[in-house]
């Protein structure tokens, strides 16, 4: 399926590796530019090649790919992104936002500075980047955003408290937004709720469940599995795909949602 979004402009938070780097890698393959951002340099900038070498097998022409290093959380981080030279400054057709998530622990421990770096990071800063960029996508009749959230949201977890807490900010604002006149403007905004995806963040909850639990890794990996009707832990690649597919011209009418990718593990309806 041709997505139509070949030639457009994205901009793709934490995408040096894991969930970013797979909704990256997806839009990449069909043809759109695309600016990547994370904090670590040297992992951004391998990434950048991988990038690079998957758009290369684009059937159109190259894509472009560019790097900015910086914490997107902070106003000069943010900065740096809509200004980078090469990029489209403001004018994002696509918008993923990502950033990693709270720490683990238990809610007794948290103190107030720990609640505003939570909030600032998976609430706070997604809306500012909306903010940046909406109107310009309205204008030309053409926007996608992509909030990269949690399955937290529709079912939480005890030790991700301050993730719990932020991402349902975030969710309660992207459903008044999402509302809004800009739906009639072919702008939609949607957040997409991972479940167990093998990443370095599903590594750091493991091992935190194994600290807690006094079980061995592979028995708390193994047991996480079981509970999954799919079986097993999702792919950033597929995650993409899914990305991708909110993205695209044919997602039009798909807007204000929580799509939960979780292999079946969430065993509500509704």
């Amino acid at each position: 399926m041709d997505l139509g979004i070949a030639g457009k402009w994205a901009l793709v938070c934490g995408a040096s590796k894991g969930l970013g780097f797979g909704c990256a890698q997806a839009l990449v393959r069909e043809g759109v530019n695309v600016v990547i951002n994370a904090r670590n340099a040297d992992a951004l900038q391998r990434a950048a090649v991988k990038l690079t070498t998957a758009g290369a097998d684009t059937a159109g022409a190259q894509p472009v790919v560019l790097a900015v290093a910086a914490d997107i959380t902070t106003p000069e981080g943010r900065a740096a992104v809509l200004a980078v030279p090469g990029g489209p400054g403001r004018d994002f057709d696509i918008v993923v936002t990502n950033a990693g998530g709270p720490p683990t622990g238990d809610f007794r421990d948290w103190d107030r500075d720990a609640w505003i770096k939570a909030v600032d990071a998976n609430m706070l800063t997604p809306i500012e980047l909306i903010k940046a960029t909406v109107d310009g996508m309205a204008a030309r009749g053409f926007g996608r955003i992509v909030n990269i959230t949690s399955s937290a949201v529709k079912a939480p977890i005890d030790i991700l408290g301050l993730s719990n807490g932020a991402r349902s900010g975030l969710t309660g604002f992207v459903a008044g937004a999402a509302r809004s006149k800009l739906a009639a403007q072919g702008v939609t905004l949607n957040n997409l709720l991972p479940g167990k995806f093998d990443t370095d963040r599903l590594a750091t909850t493991l091992g935190a469940a194994a600290t807690k639990t006094g079980k061995s890794l592979d028995d708390v990996r193994g047991a996480q599995q079981a509970q999954i009707p799919a079986g097993r832990f999702g792919t950033p690649e597929e995650f993409g795909a899914i990305c991708a597919f909110l993205c695209s011209v044919h997602a039009g009418y798909i807007t204000g949602q929580n799509l939960l990718a979780d292999g079946g593990a969430y065993p509500g309806v509704f």
